[in-house]
């Protein structure tokens, strides 16, 4: 993408938030392998589930799987759209608790160096979504390309993912600096996955946040912070997002925590879950 289609998508962005119309999210990460798109699914899925209109663009280029972990096969993909000429509408599949999705398909690169003609395709496209959603997310690929990196500028917000692990934690706050020299006014959330503690996940939030201070003067939010669940590995092989495989477990609850903070605008990592009687006679029996 050009500087120039850089300068329009942010122009045509601008002029659509005049208006009543759907918060676009960017989801990223530093690395792979963090959760990045089981998170976003799931946190989409919860905000589908709790009735909010949501659209889900898997642009993860070479590693787009939101259909496989929906366990399901998607018909057309936005490499099409352009291949065929297509409406968007063709290519938007259904997945749980009406959740609409978009699925990357194979050569997703040509997406991020598409020429002016599909570039105003593109927008003329995506013009006809903006108002039919409460939110629509971008589950972008690990790092930055040159040209991807114009679809996370332009969003509303950003979601950052990350996980305990030094060189996650390092690639995070790496990619944060990367998209703040481009752009320091997008607000960037913080999510710490797989944390074997709650207290451990704050410690890394914070440490994000002091250093994005420290060295950007950038103060960033937390998101939430996701437990280490053998529920999630196992919601994986079955295909099946975690929050439906397993309503009771503790990533679950997390998860439906996050969410219900986050559409109030009441964001605590401080918030203690009660425990419930099982919860805390287990606790009291390992503890004796």
């Amino acid at each position: 993408m050009s500087s120039d289609q850089a300068h329009n998508l942010r122009k045509r962005m601008d002029k659509l938030h005049a208006t009543k119309q759907a918060k676009t999210i960017a989801v990223v990460s530093g690395k792979g392998g963090v959760g990045k798109s089981n998170f976003t699914l799931n946190f989409a899925l919860s905000l589908a589930k709790s009735g909010k209109q949501v659209l889900l663009f898997d642009l993860d280029i070479g590693m787009g799987n939101i259909d496989i972990l929906l366990g399901v096969h998607a018909k057309k993909s936005i490499v099409q759209m352009f291949d065929n000429q297509l409406s968007i509408h063709d290519i938007i599949e259904t997945g749980p608790y009406s959740l609409s999705y978009i699925a990357a398909g194979s050569g997703l690169t040509d997406v991020f160096s598409m020429n002016e003609e599909k570039f105003t395709y593109f927008l003329h496209q995506f013009d006809e979504l903006i108002h039919q959603y409460d939110y629509i997310f971008f589950d972008m690929g690990a790092g930055a390309t040159r040209d991807s990196l114009y679809y996370i500028l332009a969003a509303d917000e950003c979601f950052v993912v990350t996980t305990p692990e030094p060189t996650s934690m390092m690639d995070a706050y790496a990619m944060m600096k990367h998209i703040h020299a481009k752009n320091d006014n997008i607000p960037f959330r913080i999510l710490v996955n797989r944390a074997e503690s709650n207290k451990d996940g704050k410690a890394i939030m914070n440490r994000l946040q002091q250093v994005m201070i420290k060295f950007l003067a950038k103060n960033v939010e937390p998101l939430g912070i996701l437990p280490y669940d053998k529920a999630v590995s196992k919601a994986v092989l079955k295909q099946i997002p975690f929050t439906s495989f397993d309503p009771k477990a503790d990533v679950t609850k997390a998860m439906n925590e996050i969410v219900s903070q986050y559409l109030t605008g009441s964001i605590d990592i401080n918030k203690k879950t009660p425990s419930t009687f099982i919860r805390k006679l287990k606790k009291f029996m390992i503890e004796r």
